[in-house]
């Protein structure tokens, strides 16, 4: 808050160039309150503390009238204490409600605007010819209905729109997928990990989601502080809140398979119907935690990750540079992946399946994650000490990145369409 204050020219043009509905001036102001009352508080403690310390060494010398006063003024004392931290605690409130709306700074590469002005940076493959083959291209909703690889009609009876089971090769295919990509990641140094589909709500915001809210994408559990995780981020990015790490622990690689739950909230449409947006999916998703002067050469590598994967599978995809009004609160900078998906809409479209994330130090901040400088004489002391940013074993917050290995539906969604009407070979 305090760079936010310097610099809150750069603070409101980021605000805006990334369409978040936050006010600067409020926060900045809440802020400034909030501060004004710990310093009135702490002042009104010290008072309280001097005053029971004089009770306690010069009580028998007092004369009645003096002890009533000093007992008099301690009485005042209490209660005002009692109402400044009352009034601290509201005003912390309200300024971290206020102030944790606020963006991640923007790399200075993205492009500025809406989806719409997303950067093209590559695209690999091409669209396959459907009529060169002889054939037309056919939603993965009709395939699969075909095929007998799922069934939404059912999962609709049982929890509503948007739900679905996979049947026959459609599950097997969810299986493989996830053991693949596991296999896959395991093999390029990430430690493979299942995770909690539920965490807190402080987890979850922490990571930069809204648990409420009516534009809240996150389901929350009626009379508990628990909600269903959207990714696996969350759980791994929780499973680190509040610790000290070493910089020999860094850069730490974690890919976790995970049931993933979202409202989706506004998603309607025939671009949107079958697999492609669905309220519960199965994920594979890469989570890292860095040294600030490694993540953006992390943020690469995560990509340079997907395309592979992507590529093996055979797929067409671009490789997209989000733009600052995508990019929601916590990314520094994202890549999108999108792949080709000929029964997308009318004659095909390009359709979302991952995306990798650079968020430096805005989840470490809100979660605690720090780290410090080790030296392998200094390793066996860490955990135990803190200090301030700055010298030698001092602690830092440390940059988080993560970036999807494999989203099943929309996985399944570009194998089915790339099937024929065979079953052995779907």
């Amino acid at each position: 808050m305090r760079w936010v204050k310097d610099n809150i020219d750069k603070v409101k043009a980021n605000v805006t160039a990334r369409a978040v509905a936050v006010d600067v001036d409020t926060a900045v102001s809440l802020y400034d309150a909030y501060l004004a009352l710990v310093t009135a508080t702490d002042d009104a403690r010290r008072q309280r503390n001097l005053v029971a310390s004089r009770m306690k060494i010069e009580a028998a010398k007092m004369t009645p009238d003096v002890r009533a006063e000093v007992i008099a003024q301690g009485k005042a004392l209490k209660a005002s204490v009692t109402s400044l931290e009352s009034r601290l605690a509201q005003a912390e409130s309200a300024f971290v409600a206020e102030a944790a709306k606020l963006p991640n700074r923007t790399h200075p590469d993205v492009p500025l605007g809406a989806e719409d002005a997303a950067t093209t940076l590559r695209t690999v493959g091409a669209p396959r010819d459907f009529p060169a083959d002889g054939m037309a291209p056919r939603s993965h909703v009709d395939i699969g209905a075909d095929l007998d690889l799922f069934d939404f009609e059912a999962a609709a009876r049982v929890a509503g729109n948007k739900f679905y089971y996979l049947k026959n090769a459609g599950a097997l295919l969810e299986i493989a997928l996830i053991n693949w990509s596991m296999t896959f990641v395991a093999g390029r140094g990430f430690t493979p990990m299942t995770a909690p589909d539920l965490a807190r709500e402080d987890v979850v915001a922490g990571c930069g989601f809204a648990p409420r809210g009516e534009a809240s994408q996150v389901y929350r559990l009626e009379e508990s502080d628990l909600c269903l995780v959207g990714t696996a981020e969350i759980p791994l990015g929780g499973m680190y809140a509040g610790q000290v790490l070493t910089s020999k622990q860094l850069p730490m690689r974690l890919a976790a398979f995970s049931h993933c739950f979202r409202r989706e909230v506004g998603s309607a449409g025939t671009a949107t119907r079958g697999l492609y947006r669905v309220h519960q999916f199965s994920k594979v998703e890469l989570f890292v935690i860095a040294r600030p002067e490694d993540s953006e050469a992390i943020h690469k590598e995560l990509l340079g990750l997907e395309e592979a994967m992507f590529t093996a599978l055979g797929l067409c995809y671009r490789v997209l540079d989000m733009p600052s009004g995508d990019l929601g609160n916590p990314a520094y900078r994202k890549f999108d992946i999108e792949a080709w998906m000929p029964g997308r809409g009318i004659g095909g479209g390009w359709g979302e399946i991952s995306s990798a994330s650079n968020c430096t130090d805005f989840q470490a901040r809100r979660l605690g994650i720090r780290y410090r400088e080790e030296s392998s004489d200094d390793e066996a002391a860490a955990g135990s000490r803190d200090a301030s940013v700055g010298g030698k074993g001092a602690t830092r917050y440390a940059h988080t990145l993560n970036a999807t290995a494999c989203a099943v539906p929309r996985i399944d969604c570009r194998h089915f369409w790339k099937t024929t009407s065979k079953p052995t070979e779907a």
